[in-house]
């Protein structure tokens, strides 16, 4: 755009013309392109406030004072704020905006200075502020805040030293741009609201919180973390969209328990954060959040369903737990998920009890991580014997976490953190790739006949793209015909997907399911005729002390008979003493067994160093006579 102004230079009329690339710029900026255009101009005439109306009256037919007298009328109506110091701080030029901000006339304005109306101190920072921007010789800007009627005004104001005819000047220029700001906050804000439930998200929420926290005079405040309850188990049985729509109603029904200073966000897929404005501790907030528990259990209805659910909740306090949005969010998280350990559907309070728990499990998080970036992991192998003829036929892949300080940790101590944090796919991998790798030194200790066992968890047998790699990590090894997937009998019943769309690759390939830990799990007998396998690992829970139990004798024999008419072959898992042995040796058709009795699992390495199975060796517990032809020598009772 152009931009034209009318100046007088050297006693003659002139035209000063600006070009500004008006799409490229806002409106106040425009108005701030146009006031320093015209205050460059104007600063050649810095006089023409204190002397227009005295040479007006001795001789209105001069040129120049009409010129000057028409520029000062034009600097009167800008849209902005306007005004020149000289060398020492005092007015010089001012336009009527200038002189409404400061709530003074022109005529006072000129020849005073900004001190003039700032006390003593504030005063002398502001000059030592304005020797410092002339000393610097680079053009300020800043924004400012300036009381009005009813609240204030927020001025962006440019401050540009100058030099004229042996003269330094200050120019400086404010524009209003309060509602550009509004807009701009109206903006903000709903650019964090979430689109589904139209709540604030995580960043609002924070910011939120920081700035109440930050605050002259903050108040105590209470953080509550809502997680609901097998939300998942919604969206698979129902349908995505039913999942929203009842998001949606979980969201108004909080709102409407909210109070004057709440508020609710949506942080995550079925997360929320509430903030409790004034709540000092549980006394204060135990009632709201029992409400909030009742109202989620209240039966929703969508779309002709009746559909129950419910939530868990942790609970931070500002600021015993916490001086900022980050840290009272993971402390309230913590306190929710310890909510969703115990029982689900209730309230927990975080304590400093609470916190030392959460920060062992962040640590132990931490640290398994690592664990699976520097690859920590090591395989041990238990065997599989033929109770009968102390021969060894198999083994199972046990995974072991080797930490950075030696120490050894079992799978029962992490794996199922693994499977919570979703990093159990590469301990798998690990734990196959080192199986296949190990196979050409099992078999030269007990031949090639062996089979290998590897357990896979629930919810990795239905996730078709791990099982899709597992299957072509197998079939790349050309030993698929020796290895036996351990799968948990509830992965096999309760998901369909596993059974029609992964297993038939993988007995394609030969690969043999075995059902672990049988018994544990949902089945019954029943349940066992519908799952395609060629083996069932029988838990120990049945096995220990199976000479002294009758009924457990009697289930036993239950499963024999049917695993025996579906072909399938059978394992006594956790078999510790002479007495089991026996009883299964001589009362039941299992053959094969693994367990303490016969040996603990053991590292390769104590292979190469010549130890034998059945050898008192690291984990080996009971010993053995010996070993021969890859047989595990049993006491004479026991054969």
């Amino acid at each position: 755009m152009l931009l034209t102004l009318p100046v007088g230079v050297d006693g003659k009329a002139a035209v000063a013309i600006l070009m500004l690339p008006a799409s490229a710029a806002t409106a106040e900026q425009l108005s701030l392109a146009r006031a320093c255009s015209a205050i460059s101009m104007a600063s050649l005439l810095a006089g023409a406030n204190r002397n227009t109306d005295k040479e007006s009256e001795a001789g209105s037919g001069n040129p120049a004072l009409q010129d000057m007298h028409l520029l000062k009328m034009i600097l009167d109506h800008l849209p902005i704020s306007l005004t020149v110091q000289d060398s020492d701080g005092r007015f010089v030029l001012a336009n009527a905006m200038a002189a409404a901000d400061l709530a003074v006339s022109i005529e006072k304005l000129l020849g005073s200075s900004p001190g003039d109306f700032l006390s003593q101190e504030e005063a002398m920072s502001r000059r030592e502020w304005e020797r410092g921007v002339i000393e610097g010789g680079k053009t300020i800007m800043a924004e400012t805040r300036v009381p009005d009627i009813g609240g204030e005004r927020i001025l962006l104001t440019s401050h540009t030293p100058v030099r004229i005819t042996n003269n330094t000047l200050l120019i400086s220029s404010s524009a209003d741009i309060t509602e550009h700001k509004e807009t701009e906050r109206r903006l903000t804000e709903r650019a964090h609201i979430d689109k589904l439930t139209g709540l604030p998200d995580r960043v609002r929420i924070a910011e939120h919180v920081d700035s109440i926290i930050q605050g002259d005079n903050p108040e105590p405040l209470a953080l509550a973390f809502i997680d609901l309850d097998n939300f998942k188990h919604v969206n698979d049985y129902y349908s995505h969209a039913t999942g929203d729509a009842l998001l949606v109603k979980i969201s108004e029904r909080i709102t409407a328990k909210l109070m004057p200073g709440d508020m609710l966000a949506r942080i995550s897929g079925d997360e929320f954060v509430l903030l409790l404005a004034g709540c000092r501790n549980k006394d204060a907030v135990s009632g709201r959040i029992e409400d909030i528990l009742a109202e989620i259990k209240r039966p929703f209805h969508i779309e002709g369903f009746e559909i129950f659910t419910s939530c868990s909740i942790g609970v931070s306090f500002y600021p015993v737990h916490g001086r900022n949005y980050e840290t009272l969010r993971r402390n309230a998280d913590g306190a929710m998920y310890g909510a969703k350990t115990k029982a689900k559907g209730q309230a927990l309070y975080f304590d400093d009890g609470l916190g030392e728990k959460i920060a062992a499990r962040m640590e132990a998080e931490q640290r398994l991580r690592l664990a699976i970036r520097d690859h920590r992991f090591v395989c041990a192998f238990q065997p599989k014997v033929d109770m009968h003829t102390q021969e060894v036929v198999g083994f199972e892949t046990l995974v072991r976490w080797r930490d950075s300080d030696g120490e050894i940790h079992t799978p029962g101590q992490f794996i199922s953190l693994a499977i919570e944090l979703g990093i159990i796919n590469p301990i798998t991998n690990f734990v196959l790739s080192d199986t296949i790798a190990s196979l050409e030194r099992l078999d030269a200790a007990f031949g090639p006949n062996t089979s290998v066992s590897i357990n896979i968890g629930a919810k990795q047998a239905s996730d078709i793209g791990f099982m899709t790699l597992l299957k072509d990590t197998i079939r790349e090894s050309g030993c698929a015909n020796r290895l036996i997937l351990e799968i948990t009998e509830d992965a096999i019943v309760d998901n369909g997907l596993f059974q029609s769309k992964v297993l038939p690759g993988l007995r394609e390939m030969g690969v043999r399911i075995s059902i672990d830990d049988f018994g544990t799990g949902y089945s019954s007998l029943s349940a066992l005729a519908d799952i395609i396998a060629d083996e069932i690992k029988i838990d120990r829970s049945f096995i220990s002390r199976i000479n002294e139990r009758p009924r457990s004798q009697s289930v036993l024999k239950a499963i024999e008979s049917l695993a025996i008419s579906l072909g399938m072959s059978m394992v006594a898992e956790g078999v510790e003493t002479e007495e089991e042995l026996i009883y299964l040796q001589t009362a039941s058709r299992i053959r094969l067994a693994q367990g303490f009795y016969f040996s603990k699992p053991i590292y390769l390495d104590e292979l190469r160093s010549g130890a034998k199975f059945g050898e008192r060796i690291s984990e080996t517990r009971v010993s053995a006579p010996g070993r021969t032809s890859g047989r595990l020598m049993a006491p004479a009772r026991a054969r």
